[in-house]
């Protein structure tokens, strides 16, 4: 018999912890206990994981202190890092959550804080070989200006994106076919679309611009790859089709072989010699190749899906760290996720409703 886990995952109040949360709990060996840690109070989250711990918020200086007092307080087994930008303080910490008995899934070395950085990512990739969009690094309007040309526009479309968004944050598209009344009656208001006029004023309302990438806008659909590493050798790896997406998390998502993604996929985190999850964005080109657009070297909103498919990720995450024999699998290509409106109830002293 397999012994109890306790299992903190931080970022617990996001809109994927539901599913991330049954990856480590519907894990079919053992009872996990799921610590979860957020930044805001919220009552709702307490009818998901079993524990709910207020932290401050990942850009404090006091953030990873907090999380070694839950670890220790709540005898945490395995740390699951949510968030980019809690990454490379739990890396630069990692020797003290072990000291009180905690894994933290992150991974070691340079290559997290190239994957970590898209700017860094793509000269990396540049420099060694790897096919990427053409892009161009600029830090104030003259170098928009001048990238957007060498680019391609006004005679194709364009993408502008910032070094370190998340979320959807940060990313606008300029199309020289799209007007601002097209833009206005043709696409919905969450669209990434905008006019290049538009995007020069919203420039210009910066006292200072942070580093932009102009790049090729890819028109294909976008494709990810998750995958388990052993320090740059990939265990389990499986795609996915983003059929309908909001806000950078699919609605709609179908698992999907792509034999080019997967290839380019492996070579790069063996060349950073990623560890753990690792979930890798791509987009098809106007000729069907798919283009690495990023890397998130943490667990991905939608690994859900893949665990529905016979692959739980999370959870072999887990048993990687522990040290314990990981299984073979195959994947059930071709099962679809699609997400609908789930609501949880709470009274004002925050107590459950069930309806």
């Amino acid at each position: 018999m397999m012994r109890d886990l306790t299992i903190l995952i931080t970022a617990a109040g996001s809109p994927s912890a539901p599913g991330l949360i049954n990856c480590l709990k519907n894990n079919g060996e053992r009872t996990v206990r799921v610590v979860g840690t957020d930044m805001k109070a919220d009552a709702t989250i307490e009818q998901m994981a079993d524990v709910v711990r207020l932290v401050p918020p990942a850009s404090a200086s006091d953030y990873v202190d907090s999380l070694l007092k839950v670890c220790e307080e709540e005898k945490v087994d395995v740390l699951i890092p949510g968030i980019s930008q809690e990454l490379p303080q739990l890396q630069n910490r990692k020797a003290e959550f072990e000291a009180i008995g905690t894994k933290v899934s992150v991974s070691d070395g340079e290559g997290l804080l190239i994957a970590n950085d898209k700017i860094a990512l793509y000269e990396y990739m540049k420099a060694n070989g790897f096919s990427i969009p053409n892009f161009r690094v600029v830090k104030d309007i003259t170098e928009f200006e001048k990238a957007c040309t060498e680019i391609g526009y006004p005679l194709k479309a364009i993408c502008v994106k910032m070094k370190d968004g998340s979320g959807s944050r940060g990313i606008r598209l300029i199309d020289p076919k799209k007007s601002r009344f097209d833009i206005f009656i043709g696409e919905k208001p969450n669209s990434f679309f905008t006019t290049y006029d538009d995007m020069i004023s919203i420039l210009k309302e910066a006292d200072e611009i942070p580093e932009l990438m102009v790049m090729d806008y890819l028109p294909g659909l976008e494709y990810s790859v998750d995958l388990l590493a052993d320090h740059g050798k990939t265990l389990y790896i499986v795609g996915r089709e983003s059929n309908i997406i909001n806000a950078s998390i699919p609605q709609e998502a179908t698992l999907a072989y792509n034999e080019e993604a997967y290839d380019i996929s492996q070579k790069i985190v063996e060349s950073l010699k990623l560890d753990g999850n690792v979930d890798l964005d791509f987009k098809f080109d106007e000729n069907g190749h798919p283009q690495l657009m990023e890397i998130n070297p943490r667990l991905a909103a939608t690994l859900s899906v893949i665990a529905a498919g016979g692959c739980n990720l999370l959870y072999l995450r887990v048993k990687q760290l522990l040290g314990e024999e990981l299984p073979d699998i195959t994947v059930n290509y071709g099962v679809k996720l699609k997400r609908r409106y789930h609501e949880l109830f709470c009274d004002k002293e925050g107590n459950p409703i069930q309806l």
